[in-house]
């Protein structure tokens, strides 16, 4: 066991990171210790990353050497607004002093360099072009390589980054591995390295800070309303609107929250994207925590798309679409994403693989190759399943004229087909899919996955997947004496005394 970090007594009393345990307790007999916990470390340096975007709009964590400690903000076209790069470098790192922090910090053209220069040169800026310059003199552990490597440059006397420009690169990578170089080049400016940032990147926002910090919920939405007027104004001079809208708060204790709603079409109107969020709001509200106060809101958003301007006089045509819409968003606002689906046609010929339920506010394309069967019955509620039947047929292979399913037993009285549906060979057996968009995330501390929201995951019903023991199914429309149709189909055939297999995969209106 090894000393992970010390206090200002402990390294005054000779001890620092990486001492082993034993040696540490003999300089300081009553040492105190605590456990480190990575994973909690981890997570409140996240959340406290969020915080940063108050700064930018790209803030990242490096992971590269640590998984916590090392905060990225790409702040290209934003200096300025802090009065120039000198400026902010400062505004960043005496904010952060004054809460207690120890850091250090520099800018650089390259992610590379300005972490070597934050580390072993703080609170150098380098202007574009002179990073080869600036890393020429500071220690190779500065390419953010492992200590294995670091180790062996050691060895043969290469101690500073400069005495690596001039060396045979094919005989560095064979040496030391591909990374050596990458690294080198990634500092250099040779090779881009972008920042992965942890919040949802925007395209349009408008914010609010504070002289007093505020806490109240009506005071929130109050503010959000003024900025939705805001960020309308600004996205109809572009001609633009947008479908996903976030609201940032941040909170005075160095945390951030976030709110996030989707719309079904693109939409500008201030009144309707207010309404978005105050439905959202109340339902969220025993969760709403502003800490200590909130000194900023920002309101952004996402998925632009081009909106056209539309005429709102007599001759103004409404096909009740918009107005459908605006029901979608208010539902999901206030039940959630999940609650209000509806479904997809996907290009399959199964039925229960015809059909998929997304939600009504995050839907996509139409697949062009998906339709309904042309002049076929199809019933209106068809089961996740289909559900097992004990059916009597009045000829072998004839419809059946009588039914018992769910222990009630049915009387056909007429019957339609049989339609012949071949299943997919090349499809695995698998049952109904939910696709659910990316949670909506409440106002929370909680920091936000990586790349939370980029993928739309299927979820399965928990059903198992219908696998029949044969491919071909014969599907029938029953009525019996009471009026009620039923979608039933067979698998396989009477052979040799083997009966085959009835299921109900449907009930007609």
């Amino acid at each position: 066991m090894r000393l992970a970090a010390v206090d200002r007594r402990a390294a005054e009393a000779g001890l620092m990171p990486g001492h082993a345990l034993a040696d540490a307790r003999a300089l300081v007999p009553d040492l105190e210790l605590r456990e480190i916990d990575h994973d909690w470390l981890a997570a409140s340096f996240a959340d406290f990353a969020d915080w940063h975007s108050n700064a930018s709009p790209i803030v990242a964590v490096v992971e590269d050497i640590h998984r916590y400690g090392d905060l990225g903000l790409d702040i290209f076209g934003v200096a300025h607004l802090f009065g120039g790069e000198q400026a902010m470098l400062e505004m960043l790192t005496g904010r952060l002093s004054r809460l207690g922090y120890a850091v250090k910090g520099a800018i650089a053209p390259s992610l590379g360099a300005a972490w070597a220069l934050a580390h072993f040169a703080p609170g150098t800026i380098v202007p574009n072009g002179g990073e080869a310059t600036a890393l020429a003199e500071l220690p190779v552990a500065g390419l953010r390589l492992d200590e294995g490597r670091l180790a062996q440059l050691e060895q043969l006397g290469l101690k500073q980054i400069g005495q690596l420009y001039h060396r045979d690169r094919k005989a560095l990578a064979a040496r030391f591995g591909a990374i050596l170089v990458t690294r080198l080049d990634q500092a250099l400016g040779r090779v881009t390295e972008k920042l992965t940032p942890r919040l949802p990147a925007f395209e349009a926002s408008a914010e609010r800070r504070f002289a007093e910090p505020i806490g109240y919920i009506d005071d929130v939405i109050m503010a959000m309303t003024d900025l939705a007027v805001e960020l309308g104004h600004t996205l109809g001079s572009e001609g633009l609107g947008a479908q996903a809208f976030h609201l940032l708060l941040y909170r005075v204790d160095h945390k951030l929250m976030r709110l996030s709603v989707n719309a079904a079409r693109a939409t500008r109107e201030p009144g309707h994207i207010a309404e978005l969020f105050r439905h959202r709001a109340e339902r969220l509200e025993g969760e709403y925590d502003p800490g200590f106060g909130i000194d900023m809101i920002r309101l952004t958003a996402s998925s632009l798309a081009p909106l056209d301007s539309r005429q709102l006089g007599a001759f103004a045509m409404a096909d009740g679409a918009e107005d459908l819409d605006r029901l979608f968003d208010r539902m999901t606002s206030r039940l959630g994403p999940q609650a209000v689906l509806r479904p997809r046609l996907v290009n399959s010929h199964v039925p229960e693989q015809a059909v998929l339920l997304e939600p009504a506010v995050a839907g996509r394309p139409a697949d062009p190759l998906a339709e309904l069967p042309h002049g076929l019955d199809r019933p209106v509620r068809l089961l996740p399943n289909p559900e097992p039947v004990e059916v009597i047929a009045e000829v072998p292979h004839g419809p059946p004229m009588r039914m018992v399913w769910r222990r009630i037993a049915y009387r056909v009285m007429k019957a339609a087909g049989p339609e012949r549906i071949e299943a997919e060979w090349w499809e695995s057996g698998r049952n109904l899919e939910l696709l659910l968009p990316p949670r909506l995330e409440a106002p929370s501390s909680e920091p936000a996955k990586p790349g939370r929201g980029s993928a739309e995951a299927p979820h399965i019903s928990a059903l198992a997947p219908f696998r029949p023991e044969a491919s071909v199914r014969d599907y029938f429309v029953v009525e019996d004496d009471g009026g009620r149709r039923f979608w039933v189909f067979r698998i396989g055939l009477y052979v040799e005394g083997v009966a085959p297999c009835w299921f109900l995969h449907g009930i007609f209106a």
